[in-house]
């Protein structure tokens, strides 16, 4: 599968953004998808992922009260709603794939995805 993510911009502090990752070339269901993200000067961190089950996610402390994700495997997409940003949530994310099971534990990590999409910067200002 191949991920393209969309839906960055410029906001100022306590607005909302909605990043999109679309799939294509593979059968998008059988992969779980994880956000990262990655601020100038610092490495990839997690964010957020979700299953194969649309109701199965995991988030990163942070972020767990404010962003969420979700899917339409018909759409071959994966949404990360993302409301109240703040100024250190800016940097450029990042979606990745992982073939998995139904019951696979969540990838947290960069080594537990094969495939990722280019990313989409986020900038919140003050």
């Amino acid at each position: 599968v191949q991920l393209q993510a969309s839906g960055g911009g410029l906001v100022q502090a306590g607005d909302s953004l909605r990043l999109s990752c679309v799939g294509s070339g593979g059968t998008f269901s059988f992969y779980s998808i994880g956000w990262f993200r990655q601020a100038p000067g610092k490495e990839r961190e997690f964010v957020a992922s979700i299953n194969r089950r649309s109701g199965d996610t995991y988030y990163e402390n942070s972020v767990k009260d404010r962003f969420t994700i979700s899917r339409d495997n018909d759409k071959k997409t994966v949404y990360l709603q993302m409301n109240d940003l703040k100024t250190g949530d800016t940097a450029l994310y990042y979606c990745a794939a992982r073939r998995t099971i139904i019951t696979a534990p969540h990838g947290t990590t960069v080594q537990d995805y094969s495939t990722w999409g280019q990313g989409t910067l986020v900038t919140v200002s003050s």
